[in-house]
């Protein structure tokens, strides 16, 4: 049985991308600051790690018990999903000359850091499984978004040069490393005044978590075998125009 371990999973895409693993047949291993929530269906298949990623002390904290819990066994997977977009008072969206700027290194630390040190700090357990880092990017970090603030824009784009450098130094270990890039996604994250968008995504429709989670079990699996360094867009076209 493979095993993925993905941050950021109590909800949304998170959480439907550990409910899709484990119905492929994979063991999913979990983290998020909060706890499973009750009536999961996937909650007693699988296992999972509650620690506040903010925080430099829980990332080693959290690598540890998973390293615990694989007890030697490899990791086919990273899925680095754990995302932070602060927003103003009454939801309004905070540019660069909004907020504290310890609101930012709240951002980066969940949105970059986090998926910098697990992917160093797990890569000779890819290495054993042959596995495959999935970063969980974002449209907000290629334009300047009506509803995502300029933190959590700017910490996407710099995800995306990391997915860019982690493929150029893990090849050799035989770990691929893309990205999932997800447009306006039908979550709980989800801001007033989305259906304006809607209307002009191609499609005319909100992408589901089930989607994402889909192009994201892709990434990890021998059907993607000769892709890395890339960014996938799941977006029902939103590009196009």
């Amino acid at each position: 049985m493979k095993t993925v371990f993905i941050t950021g999973a109590s909800r949304g895409i998170g959480h439907a991308t550990a409910k899709y693993f484990v119905n492929q047949g994979w063991r999913a291993i979990t983290c998020s600051r909060d706890e499973v929530p009750e009536g999961c269906p996937v909650r007693e298949e699988h296992q999972h790690i509650t620690a506040d990623l903010r925080k430099r002390e829980n990332l080693g904290y959290a690598a540890a018990e998973l390293n615990r819990i694989l007890n030697g066994e490899p990791l086919h997977a990273l899925v680095n999903n754990a995302g932070y977009s602060p927003k103003g008072p009454g939801g309004a969206r905070l540019g660069c000359l909004d907020g504290d700027l310890g609101v930012w290194d709240d951002v980066f630390a969940i949105n970059l850091f986090a998926a910098v040190y697990f992917s160093r700090a797990l890569a000779k357990s890819l290495a054993r499984g042959e596995g495959a880092i999935v970063n969980i990017t974002s449209i907000a970090g290629h334009r300047v978004h009506p509803f995502a603030g300029s933190a959590y824009s700017t910490s996407k784009t710099a995800l995306m040069g990391l997915t860019r450098e982690l493929a150029a130094d893990l090849a050799h270990l035989a770990i691929r490393v893309n990205a999932v890039c997800p447009g306006e996604i039908n979550t709980a994250i989800l801001s007033p005044g989305t259906e304006k968008l809607v209307e002009r995504i191609p499609m005319k429709r909100l992408g589901s978590p089930e989607e994402v989670a889909a192009v994201i079990h892709y990434l990890c699996s021998p059907q993607s075998s000769y892709i890395t360094g890339a960014e996938i867009p799941v977006n029902g076209g939103q590009d196009v125009y």
